[in-house]
């Protein structure tokens, strides 16, 4: 398929980032192959910044259709961020620690991390504007002020922001080479025959459904998952201590079902039928620790069990 030859664009420079194909992608449709390297992107939005004309092969505009060759280069130029407001809100915080670098929340179920579609009120970036009266990081932007890595909305549990550029620096830095400790509880279905265990498998978008993640070894990045079984109920569930390696998006509830022990309440990754009604996955973030930003010492911090999730035990405990 020919592509049409124009005038490289205004805006300029060798593109907001740029990717040579290699031969595992060669014949591969433009838009799936940039949908797979750029995760942060989803495909209908690279599928418009293409008809835009904001996508480029060899100095020419394609077709989303466009199947690349290998060797080919790709530009891809983003548009200027969306001037976004997003208000500080009074809404109450558990605040598990702070001080004047970093402060550390108890999220609860069924709050989002930062505004996104849908979501641009209500989130813990709007409580966090508010309670910190914008004396938060910068670098993620006004969408995710001082939000060095997120929780999904049904998970509860500890996550920490930051309040200046130093401290988010540092912390990003170790999440990049995996030094933080984040070990969360979950509660399974199946019981283990073995005390603990470890699951390797890279993951990445789901080959079909691009809302959901999966085991991607072909595309995926690595991730690793060590868990404890802490206790069995019967033979039907049990609850198991998760020691995250990685962090990649979903990682523990991929990584569960993939052993055949998907989480209770998630209808996503596992059994459309949730006998006990829960709002989304029983999965909680128990511990974090991290050097701090400022004095270098290792700190860590824990968020107790909700409510909703010892209650839960109990009535596992009692049909055990």
């Amino acid at each position: 398929m020919a592509g049409t030859e124009i005038e490289m664009p205004a805006w300029g420079g060798d593109g907001d980032f740029c990717i040579t194909v290699t031969k595992p992608y060669h014949g591969v449709r433009i838009d799936k192959l940039l949908s797979q390297q750029r995760e942060e992107l989803s495909r209908s939005y690279i599928q418009k910044l293409i008809e835009e004309g904001r996508v480029f092969v060899g100095g020419r505009t394609v077709k989303a259709g466009f199947k690349v060759g290998e060797g080919q280069e790709i530009q891809i130029f983003l548009p200027p961020p969306e001037e976004l407001s997003v208000e500080p809100e009074n809404i109450p915080l558990d605040i598990l620690y702070e001080d004047a670098d970093v402060i550390l929340i108890n999220k609860g179920k069924d709050m989002v991390v930062h505004p996104a579609a849908g979501h641009y009120s209500g989130t813990l970036v709007n409580a966090l504007l508010y309670h910190c009266k914008g004396n938060l990081s910068g670098i993620n932007g006004v969408l995710r002020p001082g939000i060095v890595h997120r929780i999904d909305r049904n998970t509860t549990g500890v996550i920490v922001a930051c309040k200046n550029d130093k401290a988010h620096q540092s912390l990003s830095e170790q999440l990049k080479v995996h030094s933080i400790t984040r070990k969360y509880d979950a509660l399974v279905y199946g019981s283990f025959h073995e005390a603990e265990g470890r699951v390797e498998g890279a993951i990445g978008r789901h080959p079909v459904d691009r809302k959901k993640m999966a085991i991607n070894e072909k595309n995926g990045k690595p991730a690793v998952t060590n868990y404890t079984v802490l206790e069995n109920f019967g033979t039907s569930y049990a609850h198991v201590a998760c020691r995250l390696e990685t962090g990649r998006t979903h990682q523990i509830r991929v990584h569960m079902s993939h052993i055949h022990h998907p989480l209770l309440g998630d209808d996503v990754y596992g059994p459309a039928k949730n006998p006990f009604h829960l709002q989304g996955q029983a999965l909680h973030a128990s511990v974090l620790g991290f050097l701090h930003p400022s004095s270098g010492k290792y700190v860590e911090f824990t968020a107790p069990l909700p409510t909703y999730f010892t209650a839960l035990m109990e009535k596992l405990r009692d049909r055990s």
